[in-house]
């Protein structure tokens, strides 16, 4: 499997985008949201029930995430599960990029306290805490 670099850099070269795609089709991430997030439960372990409670989410949402009738949710959203199933920040970046959405970015400041958190492994609740005290926009 490729690389992004590998992948930009035969990008680069390409002369023929069809030939990149068909050529490069296993290099690319094609799993459903409800894919990734199942196989991290059974990769690290989880239950189902315990991530949705510590993430914070409602009960409802969050297993429309699981069952994939929710296909598009918002980052924040995402990261709340993230802290749910105690990940840190490289696997988020990893879940935030399976999803299609903004990875944290330390030179933004409500990014920066949601890596210390994440780093620290505080909970949704503590995060919320630090990003309200510091007049940024809580998760969820």
């Amino acid at each position: 499997m490729k690389n992004t670099d590998d992948l930009l850099k035969d990008l680069s070269t390409t002369d023929n985008i069809n030939d990149f795609l068909s050529g490069n089709e296993n290099d690319f991430i094609d799993i459903s949201i409800s894919a990734y997030l199942n196989k991290l439960l059974t990769e690290k372990k989880l239950k189902k029930s315990d991530v949705i409670r510590k993430s914070e989410l409602s009960d409802i949402y969050a297993y429309q995430l699981f069952s994939g009738t929710k296909i598009n949710p918002n980052r924040d959203k995402m990261i709340c599960l993230a802290f749910g199933m105690g990940l840190n920040v490289a696997e988020t970046q990893q879940m935030l990029k399976s999803c299609k959405l903004p990875f944290l970015y330390a030179k933004h400041k409500r990014d920066s306290i949601i890596i210390f958190s994440l780093n620290k492994g505080l909970s949704v609740v503590e995060t919320n805490e630090l990003l309200y005290n510091s007049d940024e926009n809580t998760l969820g």
